[in-house]
């Protein structure tokens, strides 16, 4: 149905993609995989007519289309569904499904019945309860993709490109979006599936490209590959697989969460870490994890509790005191939350250091770039110049940056909130190893995430939470999927309190 072949794509003297290459046919789930900067979001780029490539050819129907625009692309019949959807939060499901084309009553009025009985007969033919007439405002993102989907089938797309969709579900969210996937694929449209998560990948795509430096490494059918395999094309060499064996030796208690309680959001969260000791927040998305992290750090003030930070107990809603206690805090939103994107990769690094680096009231720019270089050269941050702005790196080089910048103030405790989220295999080897190296060192790390394997692979504790409470504690050493889950999701799981 639609082809790729050997598209080229530079900017500047930047060459993000050097053999693009990929063929999807209907009734199949295609993966394309690569590390960050492998050169997937330019292939999609060019797709949704955003970029024209410099060489190459598209075909649609073994005839070359030039997809000049999005609007060239969404005629040729390709839609593309972003990880973050872009929705008119003011404007009904319906309203947002059918935006710019709405069906017209006696050629002048919006026939709203028309388009409400058009998108009610989508959703039920995807299997999904969804009001059309609800405002989208407060939606989740799993329902926001829904709505990016129904709009694609009501312009009769034939291709669908899934960019990362599954990277800010649960797992009930992320059961429901493989069904309708395999609604899509009953229906014949053929489906690009561009993921992290290699276990979605196995379950769900019939054939798998790679890329690796902007060029096309490997085409196979998933039978035909195995995790190894894929891993090994991604990034062109053995990843060294570490066992991290959990610390017996840890220090004194560094932070100390005492009844900590904010209202609507969670109730009498009581824990502490040591120094040396990685202790993961483990359960479901809406569990309350991120806003305990949020309250420890002093973004959201507590409504009762106490945080107590070696020994000196924070002031409530007050980031500034967190961060003079030596409180480091790498939100789960980098790009919104962890970075100003317009700003340059340097003055990002520097941002929570200013009042170190200054002399006489004035930093330097050149003192501010050989602290940004060290430390990019410390975390190997792949970039341009230093001086270009953050939004010009990939994902975990952005998220990089954001490590850099908190760990530049050697701080003794660290909040990662889910450390690793849509970055690639290999830069998320790297942030294990640098979390391990931390801990070793003395640092004291509350890490968040939803990924069971990285969870099970790094704390030295888990703690389980469920609507918004404490539930579970397991040591690394006896806690298993089963158990965290089955805590996480309320079932009987043997779990100690």
């Amino acid at each position: 149905m639609l082809s790729l072949h050997a598209a080229r794509k530079s900017f500047g003297a930047v060459r993000a993609l050097v053999d693009g290459s990929i063929d999807l046919y209907p009734g199949e789930v295609h993966a394309l995989l690569g590390e960050n900067g492998a050169g997937k979001s330019t292939m999609v780029k060019i797709l949704a007519g955003v970029h024209r490539p410099d060489g190459g050819e598209v075909l649609i129907d073994g005839r070359p289309v030039v997809l000049s625009d999005p609007a060239a692309a969404r005629d040729a019949g390709i839609a593309i569904i972003y990880q973050e959807p872009n929705l008119f939060p003011d404007l009904s499901v319906a309203e947002n499904v059918f935006m710019g084309r709405q069906p017209l009553r006696s050629g002048r009025r919006i026939d709203t019945s028309a388009m409400h009985d058009q998108v009610e007969a989508v959703l039920e033919r995807l299997g999904v309860r969804l009001d059309p007439g609800r405002i989208s405002r407060g939606l989740s993102i799993a329902d926001q993709q829904i709505v990016e989907i129904a709009k694609a089938l009501t312009l009769r797309a034939r291709v669908i490109v899934m960019d990362e969709p599954t990277a800010a579900l649960s797992a009930v969210e992320v059961d429901r979006l493989f069904r309708v996937v395999s609604a899509l694929r009953a229906d014949g449209a053929a489906v690009m599936f561009i993921s992290h998560r290699l276990e979605e990948v196995f379950s769900l795509c019939q054939r798998v490209t790679v890329m690796r430096d902007g060029r096309h490494v490997v085409t196979k059918s998933i039978g035909e590959l195995t995790v190894d395999e894929i891993v090994r094309a991604m990034v062109g060499r053995e990843l060294v697989q570490r066992d991290v064996v959990t610390r017996a030796e840890t220090g004194k208690t560094v932070l100390r969460v005492e009844r900590l309680s904010r209202e609507g959001a969670f109730t009498d969260v009581t824990f502490e870490v040591r120094a040396g000791e990685i202790v993961a927040l483990a359960g479901l998305v809406g569990a309350g994890r991120s806003e305990v992290a949020c309250t420890i750090f002093g973004i959201d003030r507590r409504d009762a509790g106490s945080v107590t930070v070696a020994g000196r107990v924070l002031k409530s809603g007050s980031p500034n005191d967190a961060m003079a206690a030596g409180v480091g805090f790498v939100p789960e939103d980098r790009r919104q939350q962890g970075l100003v994107m317009s700003m340059s990769i340097e003055r990002n690094i520097a941002l929570a250091s200013l009042g170190r680096l200054r002399r006489h009231g004035i930093v330097l720019r050149a003192v501010e770039r050989s602290f940004a270089a060290d430390w990019g050269a410390r975390l190997h941050l792949k970039y341009g110049r230093l001086s270009n702005a953050a939004s010009t790196l990939s994902g975990g080089n952005q998220q990089k940056v954001v490590l850099a910048k908190w760990l530049s103030r050697e701080p003794q405790v660290l909040i990662v909130d889910e450390p690793t989220r849509g970055i690639d295999i290999g830069t998320k080897a790297e942030v294990h190893r640098l979390l391990v190296e931390l801990a070793d060192s003395g640092v004291a790390i509350l890490m968040i995430s939803s990924e069971l394997p990285e969870v099970l692979r790094l704390a030295d504790r888990i703690l389980v939470m469920r609507e918004g409470r404490l539930v579970a504690d397991f040591t690394g050493a006896e806690a298993t999927e089963e158990l965290v889950v089955g805590a996480a999701t309320g079932q009987p799981s043997g779990a100690r309190r």
